[in-house]
């Protein structure tokens, strides 16, 4: 007789992270760089630029209602949707060059997320206190300051993802119309649905879910490895330095020292361990005495403090190696670095470091220069592309015509025979007028063949249409040939639409219909 076992429980509910406070380079660099990229998020809608009396004045603006994108000088219309496609695929290939050299860069400091993510820990730590109180406070029962607590800091989370999601409809409008029509309940429906699912996002995603979102929900961390190679840097925990770790003090470190003073010298000089990014923060520009503690049985530099572990805003310990969790942050090594300052050790336990120079510090070899880690052929190709891509954009936007046009056949006849004889042809045609001003157009047609074709506009004169600023217009033209005209099948012509004011003509290739010959 058998017993049943019921199935292991895999589901293991999510424990809290609260990083702990930190200071150091990297953490001033995260703070510039969430300074600049929450100004330029929140700021940019704002800015004005003049265009004229008939264009919009703001910098930049989605115009979805008439189907135009403003970017400062530039403007984008929808049969130009490839700069937009070429702006996505030199972000793609930014992404994989700066992958390609510092790894998971992109989630450490400029993703959304990470950024909203910090913002609300910032917050989060002034109201609850640093971890060591956070935790209290969660352990806390529900009492009146429990609440007060709670309340004030999700109060904060709100009003942080209310102007997120308001200040991403301010680019798709007139920012301060939309503003009052928003707080004067006359704005359109999709504003305040837009708004209220961006708030919502925001609030949950920044707020509740945090490192959860980068670990489970972002697929980018199970791409990124093909943009990796050994020349890579990565935040590494150097092992060979740090193992075995220990609880010593700064009174163990300091006889370690010593007694690695005393050991015997090649050369007249210790052997080094070559600690690279450690020169310009230590001052010892080759490396740090080599003391193999896995091999000497002595304590090696990572006292197990886990400090490293306590500031990671994802909750890994990045002395188990690389995993998904990490996002590169480099607030580790800024934790690491300041306990090594306190014991009397050399910083870097924890740095950036490549698989290649790894390989040679364990040997106790000087790793290659940073340089040539950085260009190598993947980094090359891969900044020739987004080079050739960006120059290629900008030449053809000062090289475009001010001038579209768009000729479409009426085939509903191909062609009628009028009651004279004569032969006519339907053309539904739009001009578009780029400039910003109105401008007068002529319209003409030529053919390499004898016929003389005439060109008529249904309401319009052909030598003056008129046509609004940055606007299309959509013409019906009519080409006739003479009664006297003896051709059968079809004859090249050519649509020709010309600026009367800036004299710039756009041609259109096109033929014209005739019966076909018996």
């Amino acid at each position: 007789m058998t017993t049943e076992t019921a199935p292991p429980n895999l589901y293991a509910a999510r424990e809290p992270v609260f990083p702990k406070s930190v200071q150091g380079m990297f953490r001033r660099l995260k703070w510039a760089i969430m300074a600049v990229t929450l100004g330029i998020y929140y700021l940019v809608p704002w800015i004005r630029w003049d265009r004229g009396a008939h264009l919009p004045d703001q910098a930049v603006l989605i115009d979805l209602a008439n189907r135009r994108f403003f970017f400062f000088w530039i403007e984008i219309w929808p049969q130009e949707f490839y700069y937009v496609a070429g702006l996505l695929i030199m972000a793609g290939i930014g992404l994989f060059l700066f992958t390609s050299l510092l790894g998971r860069v992109w989630c450490g400091y400029t993703c959304p997320q990470t950024v909203w993510v910090d913002l609300y820990q910032h917050v989060e730590r002034l109201i609850d206190g640093d971890r060591n109180n956070q935790f209290r406070l969660l352990k806390r029962k529900w009492d009146a300051h429990k609440v007060a607590r709670r309340l004030l800091k999700w109060s904060v989370w709100l009003l942080i993802a209310l102007a997120t999601g308001g200040a991403w409809v301010f680019y798709f409008a007139d920012a301060p119309t939309l503003l009052v029509d928003l707080l004067t309940r006359q704005a359109p429906a999709v504003a305040y649905a837009t708004v209220g699912v961006l708030t919502a996002t925001t609030f949950v995603l920044g707020g509740f879910m945090r490192e959860q979102v980068c670990i489970y929900m972002c697929p980018w961390p199970r791409i990124q490895a093909a943009m990796l190679d050994e020349n890579s840097l990565t935040v590494t925990y150097k092992d060979w330095r740090g193992e075995p770790r220990g609880k010593h003090r700064k009174r163990a470190a300091a006889a370690k020292v010593a007694a690695e003073a005393a050991e015997p010298r090649i050369g007249g000089h210790a052997p080094l361990i070559a600690m690279p990014g450690i020169a310009q923060r230590t001052g010892l520009a080759g490396g740090i005495p080599a003391a193999p503690a896995a091999e000497t049985g002595a304590l090696g530099d990572c006292i197990d403090c886990n400090a490293c572990v306590n500031v990671c805003p994802t909750g890994v310990d990045i002395r188990e190696g690389q995993q998904l969790g990490c996002i590169t942050c480099a607030l580790c090594i800024d934790a690491c670095d300041e306990i090594m300052a306190k014991i009397g050790r050399p910083r870097g336990l924890i740095d950036y470091c490549s698989l290649a120079d790894e390989a040679l510090e364990r040997q106790g070899n000087t790793p290659l220069p940073v340089w040539k880690r950085v260009i190598r052929p993947r980094t090359i190709l891969y900044t020739v592309l987004w080079a050739a891509i960006g120059i290629g954009m900008v030449v053809s936007l000062f090289l475009r015509d001010t001038i579209d046009l768009t000729v479409r056949r009426d085939r509903n006849p191909i062609f009628v025979t009028l009651s004279d004889g004569s032969i006519r042809n339907t053309f539904e045609v739009r001009v578009q007028n780029r400039n910003p001003d109105p401008n007068p157009f002529r319209m003409s047609v030529t053919t390499d063949a004898d016929i003389q074709l005439r060109l008529t506009v249904q309401g319009e004169d052909p030598a003056a249409i008129l046509i609004p600023p940055d606007a299309t217009k959509k013409l019906r033209v009519f080409l006739t040939a003479p009664t006297e005209a003896d051709f059968t099948g079809r004859i090249p012509a050519t649509l020709w639409i010309e600026n009367l004011f800036t004299l710039e003509r756009s041609p259109y290739q096109t033929h014209f219909q005739g019966p076909e010959a018996p």
